[in-house]
């Protein structure tokens, strides 16, 4: 099984989203959370930081995990698997570092439910559970 982790970037409120690229394989020009694939060998929170730094040139500082969820879209006898961290605090500016996408946001949390042109529905019951967590209406 495929496993992947992203990060639940969270600043004032707000959601870090990124548009993945119009060349990518999977969810084209949608809109996405930054992480990729756990290499062999690492651990989820490896991945974390390595995946943060080549894409958007930060390095989390104390991620926290959130929840899980299989993507049955990409592959349905074999759904990849992504583990979601919230990050809070981290060093360094989020920019775009590296091909894989073409603009960030940073979203209101209230609002990042109902964002168009997410790459997974399933999202959207993500982004509500994280709204709730953190007390945002």
């Amino acid at each position: 099984m495929n496993e992947y982790a992203c990060a639940l970037i969270i600043d004032h409120g707000r959601l870090l989203l990124g548009r993945r690229a119009p060349y990518r394989k999977s969810y084209a020009s949608k809109w996405d959370l930054i992480g990729g694939r756990i290499e062999t060998g690492e651990t989820q929170l490896e991945a974390l930081t390595r995946e943060l730094q080549e894409e958007i040139a930060i390095i989390p500082q104390t991620p926290a995990y959130f929840d899980s969820l299989p993507d049955p879209h990409v592959a349905p006898q074999e759904p990849p698997l992504y583990h979601f961290f919230r990050v809070e605090t981290w060093s360094g500016t989020p920019c775009i570092n590296n091909h894989e996408h073409t603009e960030l946001a940073w979203v209101p949390l209230s609002r990042a439910g109902t964002w168009p042109d997410l790459a997974l529905q399933e999202y959207s019951d993500l982004f509500r559970r994280l709204a709730a967590f953190y007390s945002v209406p």
